[in-house]
């Protein structure tokens, strides 16, 4: 029976931590001067997001005549860009809301994070379709609001207007599900912190939680009630923008596995920059104990499984064309592995299904440089898998006459590395202000692989 329990109940936070430690060590980061590698990571993003919002300024003042695109390939980068992004923010919905669901004790030390990084890539992915519709001063147009247009309407059957309501949807509800799972910690920070401006803020945004059972007991049932709305959309807001593809009569693009695959090829991806950004952290904060390498463990296992999904889907994309007997369908697919863009192809073919095979190997899931390493090649992956999709279904149309290349410019460049400056920035910001680990929930879990008598008060 020992041998049992040593198994299958180890401890999720290492360090035999008492409660008053757990909100000390998550706290520190916050309370303390930031380090000499926080303001340098700090520097780089504020640099790149700058960068990126001189793009756009400069796009805007100009014309969409800055990018590469042309009559053959209409999208590209921006596109590309969109879907990767909102496939990034879907890790942090399935680790709060669908593990949760599950009673998974081992996300609570990543799931704050998770869903912090939801919001950030929701808002990088809401800046491509405003600026591919070329006129983003009227972006506003996209809502269904009483207006004195009279009968004109936005066209509720186009792609664009489908994003829309799934990335307000998406944002508004992972924003909800966020902030109530930060209650319980405001109220730590507010009774913890010295006057001043900080601790009012907290002091607000607590709404005056008392730490009674009552208030518990309530919170807990809106938190479940909120992981319950917010599930569906891990599967629903995916596979609205498989449709802007899935909808479209073109070859390579007009297939029913697309809703699926686009969900596992999301969540993969956004697991992956979770790997990312936990590893960091867990280093250059000190929270070692909290971010174990049994949670690093855990993550590598769901990326197996839905890195398998994603393989599949390649494969069965490639027997249906062949299936089929379209030679149209045929001709998309082995133009994708043969053709100008096969470097592309095989890139993400290398990324998305050979390397995740090494996690297999324990000894490979618990070595953190390479898992490291593993993870920055699954999301460059997962970017040239969008790259893919979109360029090398429309530069070969129909007629030879209409064959077009591709390739990004400067500005375009520009913009995507400014969307990564963006999303590192409000990350890193969120680490200064915010409890990067939920404290009221990692306590929950203190006792959990103890032995009976053991721990602390």
């Amino acid at each position: 029976m020992a041998r049992v329990y040593s198994v299958f109940a180890r401890p999720l936070i290492q360090g035999d931590k008492r409660l008053a430690q757990v909100t000390e060590d998550v706290c520190r980061p916050m309370e303390r001067r930031p380090g000499p590698w926080w303001w340098a990571a700090f520097t780089a993003s504020s640099a790149l997001l700058l960068l990126g919002m001189s793009a756009i300024t400069y796009q805007i003042a100009t014309g969409v005549g800055t990018w590469g695109l042309n009559t053959t390939v209409g999208w590209a980068f921006d596109i590309t860009n969109f879907v990767f992004w909102i496939g990034i923010g879907h890790a942090g919905t399935l680790i709060s809301a669908i593990l949760y669901l599950f009673r998974q004790r081992w996300r609570t030390s990543v799931n704050r994070s998770a869903e912090a990084m939801t919001l950030f890539a929701v808002m990088c992915a809401g800046l491509f379709p405003v600026i591919h519709m070329g006129r983003p001063w009227l972006a506003y147009w996209i809502f269904p609001y009483p207006n004195t247009r009279g009968s004109l309407w936005i066209n509720f059957r186009s792609p664009l207007a489908w994003d829309a309501f799934a990335i307000s949807t998406y944002f508004i509800i992972s924003a909800l599900f966020w902030y109530v799972g930060l209650i319980p910690d405001l109220a730590t920070i507010r009774d913890r912190g010295k006057p001043g401006f900080r601790q009012r803020l907290a002091a607000l945004f607590s709404l005056g939680w008392d730490g009674s059972y009552r208030t518990w007991n309530r919170y807990e049932m809106a938190y479940l009630l909120l992981a319950g709305l917010a599930t569906p959309l891990v599967v629903s807001v995916h596979t609205i923008v498989s449709w802007d593809f899935a909808v479209a009569v073109i070859p390579g693009w007009h297939a029913t596995i697309f809703p699926p695959y686009f969900v596992a090829g999301a969540i993969f991806s956004g697991l992956a920059m979770v790997l990312t950004l936990m590893i960091i952290a867990r280093k250059t904060m000190g929270l070692e104990d909290y971010i174990t390498v049994r949670h690093i463990e855990r993550l590598c296992k769901l990326i197996i499984a839905t890195g398998g999904m994603v393989g599949l889907a390649y494969l069965t994309e490639f027997f249906m064309a062949q299936y089929s007997g379209n030679r149209y369908e045929q001709f998309v697919f082995l133009n994708r592995a043969m053709g100008p863009f096969a470097w592309a192809y095989w890139t993400m073919v290398s990324c998305n299904v050979l390397a995740p095979q090494l996690l297999w190997f324990r000894k490979i899931r618990t070595n953190l440089a390479v898992v490291f390493l593993l993870s920055l090649l699954i999301n460059v992956g997962m970017w040239f898998e969008r790259f893919v999709i979109i360029v090398t279904s429309l530069h070969r149309d129909y007629l030879p006459s209409s064959w077009a290349g591709y390739s990004p410019t400067v500005i375009e460049v520009a913009t995507l590395l400014g969307s990564f400056g963006l999303f590192f920035t409000m990350f890193l910001l969120f680490c200064r202000v915010l409890p990067v680990i939920a404290m009221g929930e990692v306590k929950g879990v203190l006792s959990y692989g103890r032995k009976h008598g053991e721990g602390h008060p």
